[in-house]
């Protein structure tokens, strides 16, 4: 196991800037280097403890859907080794955990594909019978299996917000309003129609190892001739719910491999769910470590390196 990374400390590249759980340094003016760290964030707050090698497994299984889906969607990948365009010193810091990426113009809203009524998307249809407005047959049981995966967009939210879920129609506005020279309003219904393209055969996949994927989150952005790539990370148990399917049923909340496990701990303290968070027990420490590594194993079959 790797020493847990918290922040990288890059001095031969700018520093773009941290989000919840990666760094982002300009390599030049059509590269960028992504740092994926050990962060943990909950409830949009970054917590103090870093897992240890979640950076790691993330890398490798985003590379590994990167690979397996790269026929629907081009991809932000540029095939260029991130210890090359570091200072040797800071090899360490990115090796296996690190991409090379594409610099592209990212849409606006989150894509996110739901396969089974859990989450908000529970509650919205218990209050509504509808999940982001769509409407569903009547009578489903929490977890249930959908007839068919829904797209339900929601905006980015900007650092320390909740993003929101906001309808089709609004995310087509979204994208015409906030990426001027291309047509917004094609790149958003060619967004969903990959992204549930994406779900659909990772999902098919992820049965047959013994994984049920919920739901997901795709982001996509756009280069300078308008093409649409799949960007950031890919179906990793930080953008997706991931469940056993030896314990799955319909009426509960399946246990998972993501960090709901973390989420679940934090709902018993007494917590505002504002910064800064609660240290975590070594106990769920190990154990979301664990869940990470367990969900890359079944998924690839590979063990990490």
């Amino acid at each position: 196991m790797a020493t847990p990374l918290f922040e990288s400390s890059i001095k031969s590249l700018p520093l773009l800037g941290r989000g919840k759980v990666r760094d982002i340094y300009a390599v030049d003016a059509e590269r960028l280097l992504i740092v994926t760290s050990d962060r943990l964030s909950a409830f949009d707050v970054i917590l103090p403890d870093p897992i240890p090698d979640k950076g790691r497994v993330l890398t490798a299984m985003a590379n590994f859907w990167f690979a397996k889906l790269g026929h629907i969607i081009p991809n932000q990948l540029t095939g260029i080794d991130p210890e090359s365009v570091v200072a040797a010193d800071e090899r360490d810091q990115v090796r296996g955990r690190a991409l090379v990426v594409k610099r592209l113009q990212p849409l606006p809203i989150e894509a996110v594909v739901r396969g089974y009524v859990i989450g908000s998307g529970w509650k919205d249809y218990q209050d509504t019978g509808a999940i982001c407005g769509i409407a569903l047959p009547a009578g489903l049981k929490q977890a249930a299996k959908l007839p068919a995966p829904i797209f339900t967009p929601a905006s980015k939210a900007e650092a320390g917000d909740h993003d929101e879920n906001i309808s089709f129609a609004q995310a087509q506005a979204r994208c015409a309003a906030m990426l001027p020279g291309f047509d917004g309003a094609a790149l958003a219904a060619q967004a969903r129609d990959a992204a549930i393209a994406l779900y659909s055969e990772a999902a098919d996949y992820a049965a047959g190892r013994g994984i049920l994927i919920a739901d997901t989150k795709f982001e996509f952005g756009v280069d300078k001739a308008g093409t649409l790539h799949l960007i950031d990370e890919a179906l990793t148990p930080d953008s997706s719910r991931f469940w056993p399917a030896d314990s799955y049923h319909e009426g509960i909340s399946p246990p998972s491999f993501d960090k709901q496990y973390v989420r679940d701990y934090l709902e018993t303290l007494d917590w505002g769910k504002t910064a800064p968070g609660p240290k975590l027990p070594a106990e769920v420490i190990e154990h979301t470590a664990a869940k990470y590594r367990e969900a890359y194993e079944r998924l690839t079959g590979q063990t990490l390196a």
